[in-house]
Parts: C-alpha cells; sequence; structure tokens
C-alpha cells in the first residue's frame, strides 16, 4: 500500500466512524474560542470546558475581559496550568482586539499570530473552526498518528501538516483534524495502541509485528 493509498484508507474509515466530528472546546463565538484553545495548551480539553464557563461569566467578549485585572483571569484559568503566562496573554489580546480590530477576532492568519499567545496551531484552529477556512492544526494526537500510520517521518509538527496537507483535498481538512484527533484519543492511544493494536493500524499494516517509535 503506497503513501496515498494509506492517506485514502484513513480518510474513509475516520468518515465512517465520524461523519460529523464536533468541536472538542466548547464556544459560543469566536473569541471565547480563542481563549479556550489558548487554555488548552498543555492541558486537557475536558479541564478547559470545566474552566472557561466561570472565566465568560465574568467577561464573555474581547471588550469586558481587557477591563478585568491580569490577577483575577489568572486565578480563575489557575486548573489550566501555566495560568501568569496564558493569563496575560488573555488579557493582553483582548486589548489588541478592541484596539486594532473593533472588539473582533480578526479572519487573518498573520492578525491571528501576532496576538499574545497565540501560535501557528492555535491560529488554525480558528481559522478552521470559527471561520471555515481549509487548516490543518496538528496536535500531539495528529503528529503521533502521521507517523505511526506512515502518512509523515515525525520530524516535526512543520513537517507534519506540510505533509498531510500535500496527502488530503483541502476540503477535508477541517472535518479530517478533529476525526484523527477523536481517533487518537478514543482508539490509538499513547499507550494502548502501539501500531499494531487498534483496528485501522492493522488495516494500514496487517503484517507490522513491532512497535511504531515516535521521533522526538
Amino acid at each position: 500500500m503506497t503513501q496515498q493509498q494509506r492517506a485514502d484508507l484513513v480518510a474513509r474509515r475516520l468518515a465512517e466512524r465520524y461523519p460529523a466530528p464536533p468541536i472538542p472546546l466548547e464556544h459560543r463565538d469566536a473569541y471565547t474560542l480563542l481563549v479556550a484553545v489558548l487554555l488548552s495548551a498543555q492541558c486537557t480539553d475536558k479541564r478547559v470546558n470545566e474552566v472557561t464557563p466561570a472565566l465568560f461569566a465574568r467577561a464573555g467578549d474581547a471588550a469586558a475581559m481587557a477591563l478585568v485585572p491580569v490577577a483575577e483571569i489568572q486565578a480563575i484559568v489557575r486548573p489550566c496550568g501555566l495560568a501568569p503566562q496564558k493569563a496575560k496573554a488573555i488579557r493582553g489580546l483582548s486589548e489588541i482586539l478592541v484596539t486594532q480590530h473593533g472588539g473582533a477576532v480578526p479572519c487573518d492568519w498573520d492578525a491571528l499570530e501576532a496576538l499574545p499567545g497565540v501560535g501557528h496551531k492555535t491560529a488554525s484552529v480558528v481559522m478552521a473552526q470559527a471561520f471555515g477556512q481549509p487548516a490543518f492544526p496538528v496536535d500531539t494526537h495528529i503528529h503521533r498518528l502521521a507517523q505511526r500510520w506512515g502518512l509523515s517521518d515525525g520530524r516535526s509538527v512543520v513537517q507534519t501538516e506540510r505533509d498531510l496537507k500535500a496527502l488530503f483535498p483541502r476540503e477535508q481538512w477541517n472535518a479530517l483534524h478533529l476525526r484523527i484527533i477523536y481517533y487518537g484519543r478514543e482508539h490509538c492511544t499513547a499507550r494502548g495502541c502501539d501500531g499494531t493494536v487498534c483496528p485501522l493500524c492493522r488495516e494500514l499494516f496487517p503484517r507490522r509485528k513491532h512497535a511504531v517509535a515516535a521521533r522526538r
């Protein structure tokens, strides 16, 4: 099976399993999604979803958040980890949204990535999930499974994103990145599958006998 054939099989099987994958971070608009994604760095989506209701009850848009003291934001988001940095970034990006973008989250790659605490992955999630723009955010699950499934060599997240975009049509990117995340959480987990256990790994590599070592 060629790499492209493996990619096509992955796309088919995951579409069958997750025909309409939901966005895992609870939000009500582009701003609340942006903040939730920022909080999800080195934190589970479940924990973020437990924290954001209190945060957004305190300030549900950029204008309101720009007036909340950083210490107060930090106290609310502490369970998400890295609270000092995340609180400062939330306050900072809110101020910039108000002063430079009329309080709205811009649908623009450069403007998003210029915001405090917003890197390429966060911007990709917002562009894909808030604005419906083709993007392929690569998280730890996607990076791990792309290597395990022979779709990328695992050298870097940047390379994985580039390889996946070359293998899958643009119209599949937004749903597919969510499908891979869900499959990586539920079936092809870091500890529960080593490349030889889950249904998709067995179908992709029926003669594979040894675990796939993850590159660092």
